[in-house]
């Protein structure tokens, strides 16, 4: 973000907060509630999006060294990820080219071969096959080429890693990141580290927890005890980044800006921006840290989330420990009261009380993510 965009997004919001308006869509827009209870549906999204377009799979923290590996699950399908010996990350199913017996079964740690714990075959860092028990009898003429990890697509980026979970996907990755390098790359998250995490499942469906977050018209009542305070009421922009969701969250300091000093104004100290990186990660920028919440899909009415504070790397001490322990625990408070809330959404939803979600002119931004969904299914 260019600091001539930065000061006109702030200048769009102190307007509209001085002149008691707010940032509407031309119409109000309905959300049929099967898109949130539909099992065929979710199954449709997981392999149509989640397994075929780019997905977040760790920040590139989580692979610090040469030989630091993670397993994750996306789409349904087991995912191992290697940092090599030449430092490059790669993306596996993680799954034993023998017999399919699950190759790496911890979380995360560092080596550079995986054996499998059914007949001991083993793989290196980089997928290749190295070595194989009792070969020259049992396997004569073994290909191991042939049986190198099944690879999937996967390129590091903004201090990201990202994955398709398809191993025949043939993705192309910069027409899906390029209406958001920019603002990625000004938002340093390649710097940063992970100073705190929490991972707990919600039975909410994926896309109310997405949409929870691209409107401030809850503030004041969701989070009257906690944040409410410091945002003005029901006021937030928001700009669609291709397929990706750019908002911006004025706090009420925007009202004492001085337009004589805009340039000299700093989004970050007046606002908070909300990248809702498409399907399904969300970057929150604050002042001196970043709030990421992960979402990975279970089923129609299940969805493990996974809060992570992101800091600058060398401010992770000791000595700032208390620190960003502490505004890890404020957003997980005010996420809490979020993700109540869309508990008892999808409890409502399953009543049958209603046929479909209203969405106000001031909540436009969950109709374009929805409609990008159904880009993407069509």
């Amino acid at each position: 973000m260019d600091r001539a965009l930065e000061i006109s997004l702030l200048q769009e919001l102190k307007g509209l907060k001085e002149n008691g308006l707010f940032f509407l869509d031309d119409n109000v827009q309905s959300s049929p509630v099967e898109r949130y209870l539909c099992a065929d549906r979710f199954e449709r999204e997981r392999s149509r999006i989640f397994r075929r377009l780019p997905i977040i799979a760790a920040h590139a923290g989580e692979l610090p060294e040469s030989g630091s590996f993670l397993t994750r699950q996306f789409g349904g399908l087991p995912v191992l990820l290697t940092r090599d010996r030449d430092g490059a990350v790669n993306a596996f199913v993680n799954v034993c080219r023998h017999r399919g017996a699950r190759l790496v079964g911890e979380d995360r740690g560092c080596k550079h071969s995986f054996s499998c714990p059914y007949h001991a075959w083993t793989w290196n860092s980089s997928g290749a096959l190295r070595g194989v028990p009792h070969e020259k009898p049992g396997f004569p003429d073994l290909d191991r080429e042939a049986f190198a990890l099944r690879r999937l697509p996967a390129v590091e980026r903004f201090g990201l890693v990202w994955v398709v979970a398809d191993p025949d996907g043939t993705p192309d990755f910069d027409a899906f990141l390029d209406p958001i390098a920019g603002d990625l790359a000004w938002a340093g998250l390649d710097m940063l580290g992970i100073a705190a995490s929490d991972t707990f499942t919600l039975a909410a469906n994926w896309k109310l927890l997405v949409e929870g977050g691209l409107e401030a018209y809850h503030f004041k009542v969701t989070h009257k005890d906690t944040i409410g305070p410091h945002f003005p009421d029901n006021l937030s922009s928001y700009e669609m980044l291709g397929s990706h969701i750019r908002s911006v969250l004025p706090r009420t300091s925007i009202a004492y800006l001085n337009a004589g000093d805009a340039e000299g104004w700093s989004i970050r100290d007046h606002a908070n921006v909300l990248y809702s990186v498409f399907p399904a990660n969300q970057f929150l920028l604050m002042q001196d840290h970043v709030a990421w919440v992960r979402l990975h899909p279970h089923s129609s009415g299940h969805t493990e989330v996974q809060i992570t504070t992101l800091a600058p790397a060398a401010e992770i001490t000791e000595s700032r420990s208390e620190h960003w322990q502490r505004n890890h625990k404020i957003t997980s408070l005010t996420l809490a009261e979020d993700f109540a809330v869309n508990e008892a959404v999808q409890a409502g939803l399953e009543s049958g009380a209603n046929t479909v979600l209203t969405f106000g002119r001031y909540e436009g931004a969950l109709h374009r993510f929805n409609e990008e969904v159904k880009k993407f299914l069509a």
